[in-house]
């Protein structure tokens, strides 16, 4: 399984155009070092996502949420003294699974100590969990370093309020293309939300007490039914009936203009990603698991630290004690 890991996985990057040995990583980084790095990641995380199945599409989240700040440095993983790091930013303040990434850390390090960084950690874990819950899986090349950074005001992350452009601009500022934004967004089909994201949309859009229009009329009364206007707290699936399986029926809902966000929604205005949609309608999203694992491996590249930079953290909420950091962390 491992050879015929590394084969798809330089053919991909082949294609991509990118090197494992330029990036720094490779599928057996950990081969002497921490041989059985994955088998106990593995095993912590199926104890807690197969008691909790909804931790699958929290760690996810946590994961895309690390990549797109500072890159794939787990940098999101970090406390503040003063509150200020990632973690603290109002789009994370949601975020959840911390407490399986120490987990699984502690595991680790019982077994290496200080040799496997948080951030490779992040990145077992996510593919882990969403394997879980029978999605699919994907080879994690490993060799990341932990980042010593972590900043409140960096955290820049693509808006559920953003159209496409929007969306668009931020996923290519980070080496990821059109088609990378609609398979990715596809992982919604496991997502949890709230009704404060949507309530505006569904209730005033344009200060009018209406809707918007992009959105499919009856599915707006579904969830005016669920989320009351001054509801902000109320969970809500963003794929309603899928929310405990990874399949493709996230596409059927935003071609039927039933996407949650209006993130969602704009995929049909473009015509490269309502292409993708409407393929994987017709196809009964044939192409969507390879898809979503390959783009899942180009995310797992973004902006990482290799070689002597970053650390390797003991305890992933904290970096090593230093005389002098850019943050003061508890």
């Amino acid at each position: 399984m491992a050879i015929k890991n590394l084969v798809a996985l330089v053919v991909l990057l082949s294609v991509l155009g990118v090197s494992v040995a330029q990036k720094g990583l490779h599928l057996k980084y950990y081969k002497h070092m921490c041989p059985d790095v994955e088998a106990i990641v593995h095993r912590v995380t199926v104890q807690y996502v197969s008691r909790q199945p909804s931790l699958a599409a929290a760690l996810l989240r946590l994961h895309f949420h690390d990549c797109f700040v500072r890159g794939c440095d787990g940098s999101v993983l970090l406390r503040s003294r003063d509150n200020d790091a990632e973690r603290n930013a109002l789009p994370s303040l949601s975020l959840r699974g911390f407490e399986v990434v120490d987990a699984v850390k502690s595991a680790v390090e019982k077994k290496c100590p200080g040799v496997v960084s948080c951030a490779d950690i992040l990145a077992l874990v996510a593919r882990d969990a969403v394997s879980v819950i029978n999605g699919p899986s994907w080879p994690v090349p490993l060799g990341r370093r932990d980042g010593r950074i972590s900043r409140r005001s960096e955290v820049n992350l693509p808006s559920p309020f953003a159209r496409i452009a929007a969306l668009k601009q931020g996923f290519f500022a980070k080496g990821l293309n059109t088609t990378d934004l609609v398979v990715l967004s596809g992982g919604h089909t496991i997502g949890i939300s709230n009704c404060g994201l949507i309530n505006k949309r569904i209730y005033n859009f344009t200060g009018k007490g209406d809707f918007d229009p992009s959105m499919n009329p009856s599915y707006v009364r579904k969830l005016k039914k669920r989320c009351k206007p001054n509801d902000f707290k109320t969970p809500v699936e963003m794929d309603p009936g899928s929310v405990k399986k990874f399949n493709s029926h996230y596409f059927d809902s935003v071609a039927q203009k039933k996407g949650l966000f209006t993130s969602d929604s704009t995929l049909l205005d473009d015509p490269e990603t309502k292409s993708y949609i409407d393929r994987q309608v017709a196809t009964a999203g044939s192409s969507f698991p390879k898809d979503f694992s390959d783009s899942m491996v180009k995310l797992g590249f973004v902006q990482i630290l290799t070689g002597e930079k970053g650390e390797i953290r003991k305890r992933c909420a904290f970096v090593k004690p230093k005389t002098k950091e850019t943050l003061t962390f508890v």
